[in-house]
């Protein structure tokens, strides 16, 4: 279902989520579960996993991990302020000690020239409040937006866990 290289991204993170002996928590929008979903793709994830949220609508965002209304009307969805708050309220709402957040236009409609089709806002936080931020535009058709940002969730994860 994924391919191999995030499939292996998913195993080094576990690995280093194991080795802190903590638990993984996602809140996703664009991605809609697929960084859980390739995460739980790999045997032995559920003594890491612990959650995933899947936040498609603002309703959701709002409701199930807190993000302020002012902060989606104020910014957009697509933005740096949501998805560190979406990732506040996946640590807040679980027993995590690390979680990803992710908002994005995967397209192929929806962008506009500030946003553009595209742009996906990533956060990877600790329990401690220390976070790393990026919001890169991946080229590509919807599908293949949606897998270069699971792999940069990944990514972020790892490198959040190193510092």
């Amino acid at each position: 279902m994924f391919p191999d290289a995030l499939i292996q991204q998913a195993e080094t993170v576990l690995n280093r989520c194991r080795a802190a002996g903590i638990r993984l928590a996602t809140a996703e929008s664009c991605t809609g579960g697929l960084i859980i979903g390739c995460l739980t793709a790999v045997a032995g994830s559920s003594d890491v996993i612990e959650a995933g949220f899947i936040t498609y609508a603002n309703d959701a965002k709002e409701n199930l991990l807190g993000v302020a209304p002012s902060v989606i009307r104020r910014h957009g969805a697509v933005s740096q302020e949501v998805v560190l708050e979406m990732a506040r309220g996946a640590l807040q709402n679980s027993s995590a000690g690390v979680v990803v957040a992710v908002s994005g236009i995967a397209g192929p409609g929806g962008g506009t020239a500030e946003k553009p089709v595209g742009l996906v806002h990533i956060a990877a936080m600790r329990e401690d409040g220390h976070h790393l931020h990026c919001a890169p535009v991946f080229p590509g058709d919807r599908q293949s937006v949606r897998l270069q940002a699971v792999a940069m969730a990944l990514s972020l994860i790892a490198e959040v866990l190193e510092d």
